[in-house]
């Protein structure tokens, strides 16, 4: 039978970084959570040559490039098809988890032994400022990575908790809108002022005091407002580029409207413009998803439900064996 991999990927929510520096050397650092929607989809079968097709199919290329590399390989005879991918550059970490997606789906067409997070990001030059998307993809769940000091290959993590199942998150975010990337991203961080100690100090603390505590107990009152005060203080070290803890007007509108309505556990995913709102179930999920449809028709927001996603991408044969994208199967 003909080689089959299918690898199925969730999505990355970013609520903020610790600092651009944190005391003794880290850099950046933080905190974010995988979601199940919008999935990220690719399928390789065996091929008379290699070959991309799909959706992203020339970013699918650059990184298998990079795996052949990574493991003195040439490239297998297969063909690579991205079958489902959300938006690029809205905040969803599109970017790593297809990198992953690749190189976990690669080492199984291959029979290379299943790789961990930091094998993986190596192999396809992901996890340079963030690894939260590179845990998250291996392990799923709320993600907390220390920052990285000089010479790391990507941010050890500092913990790992599975959120409840029955907790949700509503994603929002202006229709056509994008947020920054690749070079412009980097310039832009480079630009930023220095992020004041206190300011870090202040994050680790509600990290670890408010947020982390508020999910292990599914706290989810806690979560939420502790959830909005860590994204708006840590979205203000980028106060100089997006003009506030938000990037622009209308998203500032957006989250401040989210507020208004009692929706505690707001913030902004990355440079945006994906907005979330966590809410304690489906229901809630629904009421909300209907009324920014209803109260926004001047604005077109593009609306989704998304449940937490506690497992990680499923990398999958064609016989219907399960692979762990982790370090053993």
């Amino acid at each position: 039978m003909p080689r089959l991999i299918t690898v199925t990927a969730p999505s990355r929510l970013h609520f903020g970084l610790f600092g651009l520096s944190q005391g003794e050397g880290r850099m950046f650092g933080g905190v974010g959570a995988m979601v199940e929607k919008p999935v990220l989809k690719l399928r390789i079968q065996q091929a008379a040559r290699f070959e991309c097709a799909g959706l992203l199919a020339d970013r699918a290329r650059e990184f298998a490039q990079r795996w052949a590399e990574f493991h003195r390989l040439p490239l297998p005879d297969c063909r690579i098809e991205v079958l489902e991918a959300p938006p690029n550059h809205v905040g969803l970490g599109v970017g790593t988890q297809l990198g992953l997606s690749v190189a976990a789906g690669l080492n199984a067409f291959a029979g290379l032994p299943a790789a961990g997070p930091q094998e993986l990001a190596l192999s396809v030059g992901r996890g340079l400022r963030s690894a939260i998307g590179t845990y998250g993809f291996v392990m799923g769940g709320l993600i907390v990575e220390q920052g990285k000091l000089p010479g790391e290959p990507i941010s050890p993590l500092d913990c790992r908790i599975d959120l409840p199942e029955e907790w949700r998150f509503v994603l929002l975010r202006p229709v056509g809108w994008q947020g920054l990337s690749g070079e412009q991203e980097e310039q832009a961080i480079g630009g930023l002022p220095r992020v004041p100690e206190k300011t870090t100090e202040r994050l680790i603390s509600i990290t670890r005091d408010e947020l982390i505590p508020a999910a292990a107990t599914a706290n989810f009152s806690q979560f939420a407002e502790s959830l909005y005060q860590f994204g708006h203080l840590s979205g203000g070290m980028y106060a100089a580029r997006q003009g506030g803890p938000y990037n622009g007007p209308l998203l500032t509108r957006l989250i401040h409207w989210l507020r208004s309505h009692g929706i505690a556990g707001v913030g902004q995913s990355s440079w945006g413009p994906t907005l979330f709102a966590a809410l304690p179930d489906q229901h809630s999920a629904i009421v909300l998803a209907n009324l920014l449809q209803q109260d926004h028709p001047e604005d077109p927001l593009e609306v989704a439900i998304a449940a937490p996603n506690n497992t990680g991408a499923l990398v999958q044969s064609a016989l219907g064996e399960v692979r762990g994208t982790g370090v053993s199967d």
